[in-house]
Formats: structure tokens, sequence, C-alpha cells
């Protein structure tokens, strides 16, 4: 082809049509529909979207602008990069010290921890420690109960430095959601020391709106916005029935969101949180620029693991990225063994550099919304606004945050999706790398002092704050118990018929599958005949087998073999990977499998069931 026709050839325009028939052909019949998926928060994940998608309309054009779904300002993190406050783990002050000073000569920016009672044994001391960080960048400290003692050390400070900014306070509610009781005194002692500080402090957010509790109770994104929202509109009436100008009462409000591990729905969570904050503060009749959203995100504790916690190094690096990309002001990320409760120094630089290298290797903060214009974010961040709107409505139907917490009614609904959630792990539909899936057995993991359960509510239900992977922690740590006490690991031995081509995917299934609750299988290796079979099962002297193998060799010789093993060993229990037909199924069963492993069983029931009785039979 010669140049000049070169120039002037174009490619033609395709539509959805055309990719739609392209697809179907690779699908090998199947229609395109089938590669949609339904999301926690009821929204329909499509396969392939176009500007079709989306109402140009109703985008910001520019970062800056309002509805500020493209970030509060112009210039994105060109203008003002976002601060790495990582939160700082303690048991001492002079551990936190150490800490600080480590972690700031090597990237934080911001001083992030979570206030203890025994800071408070020296309070000069304590006090030197904050002004010393004050200087050096914004706070970022969450006080829970101890907001009113912090609070009196932190306007010492101001009163003599005049420079104190960031968040220093604690969420009423969410706080309250967790311990399950809040009483009229609570709450208007809390309001009235944030009216006490709005003087003292007047660059500091003292009202933080804390979605994390409900995040790691399980909620969806639609949920953890309805209920960031519904708690804000709680909060600002409140201060403005006590006199405060709507401008003022923002200045001191700050939302907190945890982000979980579906990105572009994280992503998506954050840019929404803005629309809906500025539409309802519209509402309110607040200026444009007091409407803006201040953000601080920290990685989901809910999505971590005790095993394999390298794992968690990854997961942690994703939400990081998305919680970026959605616009976060302030971001902690968390070391990948916190939630053994020990980490290490180690764990803690890894936990830095990660949001180092999204900022000086990614050059995250050298693009302005690198996400704005996307369809698929787009599309999603305008139907996420809309869902958490609605859902808003219903929390207020209900007479807001305070009222729907005291009638179970927002536990009840967090509970329905935390249940579907935990259903989708159990039968493997959502893999948890290292838990439910490629278990390393081989691992030793340290436990220090993890967060101990929370004693049960005095006025209301309180929320259900756990990680998705601690009911198979709790299996992997029984069969370490097991072990402990017997002497011996939970086994169980593999039948594998036939040659290794014709059993290793089952007996690989079976392996992976045993794993996730800590027992480990002992393989026949080739199995030609049922002579061999009974050899082995009596030398291994385990009482669980499963045999493994290809259809083709259940129906040529499982059944006889299924017999011949019941009748020799009364006392062993078989199962068999896989379901046949239910008429052979029907055979099996009679002949003496007791179990069937498959890829649709609710693996962590299974091994429940399946480690009670092995322990049993160690003990005997």
């Amino acid at each position: 082809m010669k140049l000049d026709q070169m120039k002037t050839t174009s490619f033609p325009i395709q539509t959805l049509d055309n990719w739609a028939e392209k697809a179907k052909e690779s699908l090998k019949g199947r229609e395109v529909s089938s590669l949609s998926k339904v999301t926690y928060e009821n929204i329909t994940l499509k396969p392939l979207y176009t500007k079709e998608d989306i109402d140009v309309k109703s985008i910001s054009q520019y970062p800056g602008a309002s509805n500020y779904s493209r970030g509060i300002a112009a210039g994105g993190y060109q203008a003002k990069s976002w601060h790495i406050a990582n939160k700082l783990g303690y048991e001492t002050l002079e551990q936190l010290e150490q800490k600080a000073e480590l972690a700031f000569s090597a990237g934080q920016t911001a001083l992030a921890f979570e206030v203890k009672e025994q800071l408070f044994a020296e309070k000069e001391k304590l006090a030197n420690f904050i002004k010393k960080y004050s200087e050096l960048g914004p706070l970022n400290i969450y006080t829970k109960e101890h907001f009113s003692s912090f609070i009196q050390v932190i306007a010492e400070i101001q009163k003599e430095t005049g420079n104190v900014t960031g968040i220093i306070g604690t969420d009423l509610i969410a706080d309250a959601a967790v311990k399950g009781s809040i009483t009229t005194n609570e709450v208007e002692e809390w309001f009235d020391m944030v009216k006490q500080m709005d003087k003292t402090l007047p660059n500091v957010k003292t009202v933080p709106i804390n979605t994390s509790p409900y995040h790691n109770s399980g909620a969806n994104a639609v949920q953890e916005l309805g209920i960031a929202l519904a708690t804000g509109v709680y909060y600002i009436q409140r201060l403005l029935d006590n006199g405060w100008k709507i401008e003022d009462a923002l200045k001191k409000v700050l939302f907190h969101f945890s982000i979980g591990s579906n990105f572009f729905m994280e992503t998506a969570k954050l840019r929404a949180a803005r629309i809906i904050w500025d539409k309802a503060m519209e509402a309110y009749g607040a200026e444009k620029d007091a409407r803006k959203m201040v953000t601080s995100a920290e990685t989901s504790n809910f999505t971590k693991t005790v095993f394999d916690p390298y794992v968690n190094l990854l997961r942690a690096g994703n939400e990081a990225f998305s919680a970026v990309l959605g616009g976060v002001q302030f971001l902690s990320v968390s070391p990948l063994d916190e939630v053994t409760g020990k980490t290490t120094s180690f764990s803690e630089r890894i936990a830095r550099n990660t949001q180092l290298i999204l900022k000086a290797e990614s050059h995250l903060e050298k693009v302005t919304d690198p996400a704005g214009g996307s369809w698929y974010i787009e599309s999603l961040t305008k139907e996420l606004a809309e869902k958490a709107w609605e859902f808003f409505l219903k929390i207020e139907d209900q007479g807001g945050m305070i009222e729907a917490l005291k009638a179970n009614w927002l536990q009840n609904v967090l509970s329905e999706v935390r249940t579907k959630k935990k259903h989708d792990v159990f039968t493997r539909k959502h893999s948890i790398i290292g838990t439910n899936v490629y278990a390393n057995l081989a691992e030793k993991v340290v436990v220090g002092n993890p967060m101990q359960p929370l004693p049960a509510g005095d006025t209301f239900e309180p929320l259900s704050v756990k990680r998705l992977a601690e009911p198979y922690e709790q299996l992997r740590f029984r069969a370490i118990d097991i072990e402990r006490r017997s002497g011996e690991k939970p086994k169980v031995g593999l039948i594998c018929l036939g040659e290794l081509k014709q059993h290793k995917a089952r007996a690989d299934f079976m392996t992976s599958f045993l794993a996730s609750g800590g027992i480990e299988v002992v393989n026949s290796g080739a199995m030609k005949d049922v002579e061999s079979a009974k050899e082995f099962v009596e030398k291994s002297s385990l009482t669980q087998f499963c045999i493994c193998g290809a259809n083709s060799q259940y129906d040529e010789n499982g059944l006889q073999i299924i017999k011949e093993i019941t009748e020799s060993f009364p006392k062993v229990r078989l199962a068999l990977a896989g379901v046949p037909d239910e008429d052979m199924k029907t055979k099996y069963s009679q002949a003496g499998i007791k179990q069937y492993y498959t890829m649709k069983s609710n693996q962590f029931e299974t091994l429940s069931q399946l480690l009670e009785e092995l322990e049993v039979a160690l003990n005997d």
C-alpha cells in the first residue's frame, strides 16, 4: 500500500452488536449475557461498556468541579498529594515514639494512631511527642472513648504552637454500633466537646465519619455509602440545631472508608461518596466549596488472612491503588501481618513503601484523575450513587442511624450480605488464596494479640466485626490443636485409581480442598486393582479415605473397591471425589460411600465435620 493510500485509509466503525457476534463465536454458542455478573450491591456488571452507558451531562467535566466525582481539587494530586498516614500499632508510648521516628524518616507524612489508655500515664511526654509531629504534618488520630482526655492534651499544644491540623476525634455512632450501646448523655457530651474544640482547634476536623466497622461487618459498597451519608446528615443536623452555620459545621467533617478487594467498585465508591454528599449538602444550602468531601481511607481488615500473610501484601497494594484512584486525602496501608496482632518492622516498612511506590514509581500523583472518563467506572459510579441514596432514605425511614441500630434493622440488613459472602467463600465461589484455596500446610504462624470479640451490647445487637477468612482460620488452628493433643496430624488417605493422568485432577482437587482445613493427605499412588487398594488402607492405619479417579475408573472397578474395603475395614469411612449419575450414586452410597466431594460442596461445613470425626478417631 502506498503512503498516500495509507493516509486516506480508515477502519470501519464497529457496533456493540458486531462485538457481541464475535464474542458469541468464542463462547461456543453461549449468549454474551452469560458473561455478566451480579455483585453484592445488586449491580449487574456487563462484559463491555460503551459511551452509551453513561450520561455525559451527569459527569463532572473537570476535577474540582461539582459534583466532585472527579476529585475535590482541580489539579488533583499535582496540587497537593495524599498523605501517607499508615496507622502505627503500639503497646507503650515509648514504642509509639520509636515507630513514629522510623516512619517519618522513611516517607510517612501524617502521624496516625488509635489512642489507648496507657498513653496518659505520662501526659507531659505524650504532649511533647504530639507537638513534635504536629509541626511535621497533619495528625490523623482516632480517639474512641478517650476523646475528651486526648483533646485536652491537644488543646495545650495548640495554645503553644497554633499550628495543629488534621483529624482528631471519634465517630460516636460507629463506636456505638460496635459496642452495642449508646446513651443520651454520651451524645450530648460528644456534641459539647465538638463545640468546645471549635475555637480551640480551628484547623482540626473533629467529626470523623467512620464506615470501617460496617465494612468489616460485611456491608457492601451501597450500604457503606448510605450509612456514611446518614451519619453525616445526623451530625450536621445536630450541629445546626445547636446554632452552627452550615459552612462551619462542614469544616469539621471528614469521611473515613475501608477499601475492599473489588478494585473498580471501591474506586467508584469513593467517587460516588462525593456525589451524594455534594447533593445532600446542596439541599442544606451550603456553598459550593464547602460541599467538598475530605476523605481518609484504610486498606480493608475484612479481606486479610492470618495464614499465608504475604498474600495480604498483594491485597493491600490492590486496595491502596484503588483508594488513590478514588481520590483520598489520607491513606493507611496495613502491614501484611497486622491481623496476627504481631507486626514487624519489615511488614511496616513494606506497607509504607507500597504508598511510596504508587507515588514515586507509578506516578499516580502526577496524573489528574486517571479514572475519569472511563465508561465502566463512570457508569458504576452513577449506579452506586443512585442506589446509595435509596439506602440512605431507607435509614431515614427508620428514624436515622441511631434508631436503625436500636431496632437492629441495620444489623440485620448487613447480616444478609455477610451471610451471602460467607456462603460464597464456603462453596469456593469466592477464592481467598492461601485460605480456602492453595493453603500451605507447611507454614508456621506466629499469632500475637489479635482483636478480641466484644461483649454483647447493652442496648442493641453490636455489629459482627470479623474478617471473612476467620472461620477457616479456626479450622486450621483446630487441626493444629488436634496434632498437639494427639501427637498425630489429621490425615485422609487418597485411593487413586488408574494411571497418574487419570486420577491426578481429582487427587489435586482433594489435596487442596482438605488443606484448607489443615488436613494432610496420604497419596496411595496408582491403584490398579482391589487388592492393592486394600493393602494401602491396611498399611496406612487411617480411618478416613477418599477415592479419586476418572469416571471411567469408577465405572470399571469403583463399586467393587468400595464394597471390598467396606466389608474388610468396617471402621473405615469412605468418600468419593466427584458425583456419579443418580443411579450409580445410589449404588455407591449403599456400598459404603459416606461423602461426595465436588466443586459445589460447602467446603467449610464438610471440613468442620471431617475434623470432628478425625479428632474422635485420633483420641480413641
